[in-house]
């Protein structure tokens, strides 16, 4: 009975042992089936037709051909002061050997290296600079082959939204782009406070344009360019708590520069126009058209004088700050002061409008015609513009409205 039993139990393994292994070719015929209809479903898209690319790489293309055409004309600078290095950028200017950058980057310059491209260096003097437009001009002395000047637009047609494009050195690399938008316009810098030591009060840097190109450390001096490889600004600083790039960049206008480059190649140095008047801080609305319901005046744009110099053309010429502490807001105005809308029959939004029309247009020596309101009529002044002196003196007119 013992061996029936055995031979029982070897038969019922051999029944199981057939019954799994006729049933593996089962399974794994489904699953090769699944894998393949999956297979049969995943399908490559065709390629975009040509146009629609092409479309869509133009503005890339546009980008390339400018960075073809203007790098070889942007340069590297490095600035050796008091054993340490400053490296930046710049460009040229024309085919005589001269070079635009910074102030800021090559002032108290104990040498000052160019390299131009091909990595072709040679050391560079330093004809002039200005801390208040923070514009200088260096002198190289190379073949006119290897000076590719770039040419220099009309900041004042400068609009916001248009592209704006920088071309520079960023942390000492090889020439590198980058590109967005101007952003802002008639921005004012403290250019000359950021680089002298001991700067002359109360003269800023107006007209800045505004952009959101990354500006890095070695961008500065580097062009500014609009979509057709035009010059429209030097690209000058950034706004940064940290540092590094926040999103504001700065250029100084084309228009700055006319007026500015010729003078530090002829004389090494540059003289500002100057009226010689005092005025309320701006910002906060307490600019013309802020305070034109409060005061009761008769215009929204122009410039109020809180005072004049004593020593100064407007002084000379009868122009009168301020009599009346008023208070606006909670903070005291001065009042009464005549308000100055034209120059030239040129009319200006606020100060900046024109502090811009003294550095753009206007030199100590010329004669010009002011327009301002006093009583709520207009009355013209003629004067004598002057050279900015290294004190303003004392000012006739509300001392006390800050």
């Amino acid at each position: 009975m013992a061996r029936y039993a055995r031979l029982l139990h070897l038969l019922v393994a051999c029944l199981l042992l057939q019954s799994a292994c006729t049933g593996l070719p089962s399974t794994t015929a489904t699953v090769s089936s699944v894998d393949l209809q999956r297979d049969t479903d995943l399908t490559t898209p065709t390629a975009l037709p040509d146009g629609i690319v092409d479309a869509a790489d133009a503005e890339y293309l546009l980008l390339t051909n400018i960075y073809e055409r203007a790098s070889p004309s942007v340069v590297h600078i490095e600035a050796t002061i008091f054993g340490e290095t400053r490296r930046g950028s710049g460009f040229v200017y024309d085919r005589q050997g001269h070079i635009l950058t910074n102030a800021h980057l090559v002032k108290d310059a104990d040498a000052i290296e160019v390299t131009l491209r091909n990595a072709y260096a040679l050391e560079a003097a330093l004809l002039g600079l200005d801390s208040f437009s923070d514009l200088a001009v260096l002198k190289v002395r190379a073949a006119e082959d290897r000076l590719s000047p770039l040419r220099i637009g009309d900041s004042a047609t400068v609009k916001v939204g248009q592209r704006a494009i920088s071309i520079g050195n960023p942390f000492g690399l090889k020439t590198a782009m980058t590109a967005g938008i101007v952003s802002g316009l008639g921005r004012t810098l403290p250019s000359a406070s950021m680089i002298d030591a001991i700067p002359a009060a109360g003269f800023d840097n107006p007209a800045i344009i505004q952009i959101d190109a990354a500006i890095h450390p070695g961008n500065s001096g580097g062009p500014l360019l609009d979509s057709k490889g035009i010059v429209i600004g030097v690209t000058t600083a950034m706004q940064s708590d940290s540092g590094q790039f926040q999103g504001i960049g700065f250029a100084v206008p084309a228009d700055t520069m006319r007026r500015v480059i010729p003078d530090l190649i002829a004389e090494g140095r540059v003289e500002y126009a100057w009226l010689g008047i005092s005025v309320m801080p701006e910002d906060g609305g307490y600019g013309v058209a802020g305070l034109s319901e409060a005061l009761d005046l008769p215009v929204e744009r122009g410039v109020l004088l809180r005072g004049v110099s004593e020593i100064s053309p407007a002084h000379r010429a009868g122009l009168r700050g301020g009599d009346t502490l008023v208070d606006v807001r909670g903070k005291p105005v001065c009042a009464g002061g005549d308000l100055i809308v034209a120059i030239n029959d040129t009319y200006f939004e606020n100060l900046d409008g024109l502090i811009t029309y003294l550095v753009q247009n206007a030199r100590p020596g010329d004669e010009v015609e002011v327009v301002a309101i006093r009583d709520r009529k207009a009355v013209e002044f003629t004067l004598k513009l002057e050279a900015r002196p290294a004190r303003e003196g004392p000012t006739i007119g509300c001392a006390s409205a800050r």
